[in-house]
């Protein structure tokens, strides 16, 4: 009648467990605040990418729809980046968005801002 939820299909075959495993995520408790987190940040960067984009005189009334988009979705990236540590270190989680964070900037080919990054964050402390 219950579930066990270490095993629920998230999808094809990977579990609830394998997903922590990889992630080195401990409960499902983590799993919920992480999933959170995600949530909470990609809704305050799309709000907060308007008013930068407004800020810089960029509007869909001043520039070519696709350009404006382009422009929305430029500005979004840092945004959310900043917010997704920042919220995650709110919500007890900086380690798991710092390794986040690191492996995605290198997986677009940002590594060079994670290695600074990781550089200033250990001379600082």
């Amino acid at each position: 009648m219950f579930q066990d939820y270490n095993t629920v299909s998230l999808s094809g075959n990977q579990t609830m467990g394998n997903f922590k495993e990889r992630w080195n995520i401990t409960s499902n408790w983590q799993v919920f605040v992480i999933i959170l987190v995600f949530a909470i940040t990609g809704s305050t960067a799309a709000m907060l990418s308007k008013p930068i984009l407004h800020w810089l005189g960029i509007s869909k009334e001043t520039h070519h729809i696709a350009l404006y988009l382009l422009l929305y979705i430029l500005i979004i990236f840092p945004v959310y980046q900043i917010l997704l540590v920042t919220i995650g270190f709110v919500f007890g989680q900086f380690t798991f968005f710092w390794k986040f964070e690191k492996k995605l900037l290198r997986s677009v080919q940002l590594g060079f801002i994670a290695n600074w990054l990781d550089k200033n964050r250990k001379r600082n402390s």
